[in-house]
């Protein structure tokens, strides 16, 4: 479990810091101030910045610093990611060339865009290094320039009031053999439970670093066939060239934004006609579970997990809601329409409003995180205190 703790705070720590890096560097370029540029989160230890004659200074805790006319790059007590401060981002200082409110409306939404893009360039450079050593994915259809190894057969979807959900198979399973034979092939599989309805078979499952057996009888469904009711795919360790696999990182993570994307619409949609949403929701208690399960893993597949993870923030983060960067460029958006920005007072309390309403979420999700992996968050705190 410690090593649970340790790579979640690494992976998030990763992901917020590019992010800001994003935020940080597109600021400088435009000509906007950036008062702090912090490693974790404050209270300050220790910062460095130039003073007015040119020299580096040192500055230890959270002590005002008068004299720094650029940065003050610091590090801080709470290791997760990092932050940037703009001068004029909550819209004061509008009258001074170098603040970020006397910016074009063009220039303001790029600062404001630039953490989303930085986390989307993340992943593109991530999935293009899993290529280039091998990334887990389904093996059908492929270039045939890519290169196949571990193949095996993994389980996509689990139907529900079947003998496999009743026996406690679940989704990423993978099925190393059936009654002592081994498949590296779905058709094979399948062809195998097809021909044994109502016999009792001993399936050996891969779950994580887990081997668990399973005794499942396959039963004849209305469409006549005989199954136990999973779906499946023939996945694979699957490497392609150094030049064709930075492409390919590139093309998954475009794919991703539309799913993901996708995926939200149909979630709002739902809730809103009071549909089941069709899929579980995690929060930071059930997104530190997984983490630490993929590490265990290995290497390729937290690397995946991570590239999938910055895709997912960007594209929350770009969601036109309050307080996040997409809620901001809405509001720019009114502003070039309206011909005037918002009143600042106003903005503040819709975007504080905003955040709120995101902490009582994420509070709510984190509750029902603790509830599926109680006995796993029972072990983190324990190693904690």
């Amino acid at each position: 479990m410690f090593l649970t703790i340790i790579v979640f705070i690494l992976v998030l720590s990763l992901l917020v810091f590019v992010h800001e890096i994003g935020h940080f560097l597109t600021a400088r370029k435009l000509g906007t101030r950036t008062e702090e540029f912090g490693f974790g989160f404050p209270p300050r230890i220790w910062g460095i910045y130039r003073n007015k004659e040119g020299k580096w200074k040192q500055v230890w805790g959270g002590k005002e610093v008068k004299d720094v006319p650029g940065t003050i790059y610091s590090v801080n007590w709470i290791p997760l990611g990092g932050f940037v401060n703009i001068k004029g981002q909550d819209g004061e200082c509008e009258n001074d060339s170098d603040s970020f409110s006397s910016k074009p409306i063009w220039k303001r939404a790029i600062m404001l865009s630039s953490g989303v893009i930085m986390n989307i360039v993340l992943a593109a450079v991530l999935f293009s290094i899993g290529f280039m050593i091998g990334l887990p994915q389904g093996v059908d259809n492929l270039d045939e320039r890519a290169v196949v190894s571990e193949r095996r057969v993994q389980i996509i979807q689990v139907l529900p009031d079947t003998p496999a959900q009743t026996a406690g198979l679940k989704m990423a399973d993978i099925v190393l053999s059936v009654d002592g034979q081994e498949f590296t092939r779905d058709a094979d599989l399948q062809a195998f439970t097809g021909q044994r309805q109502d016999q009792e078979l001993s399936y050996k499952i891969q779950r994580g670093n887990e081997i668990l057996d399973f005794k499942i009888s396959p039963e004849l469904t209305e469409t006549g066939e005989v199954e136990i009711g999973i779906g499946i795919i023939n996945t694979g360790l699957v490497k392609y060239p150094w030049y064709l696999s930075i492409w390919k990182g590139i093309k998954i993570s475009i794919v991703l934004i539309w799913v993901i994307i996708v995926a939200f619409y149909e979630l709002i949609k739902n809730l809103i006609v009071g549909q089941p949403v069709g899929v579980e929701i995690a929060g930071p208690v059930g997104i530190a579970s997984m983490t630490g399960q993929f590490a265990r893993m290995g290497f390729v597949y937290l690397l995946q997990f991570t590239a999938l993870l910055s895709v997912n923030l960007a594209v929350i983060n770009f969601l036109p809601i309050p307080a996040l960067d997409g809620g901001r460029v809405l509001f720019l958006i009114i502003e070039k329409i309206k011909g005037s920005p918002i009143k600042r007072e106003v903005e503040a309390v819709i975007h504080n409003t905003g955040f709120f309403l995101l902490m009582l979420l994420v509070l709510f999700i984190t509750f029902k995180d603790i509830a599926r992996f109680g006995d796993k968050f029972k072990i983190i705190l324990e190693k904690i205190f």
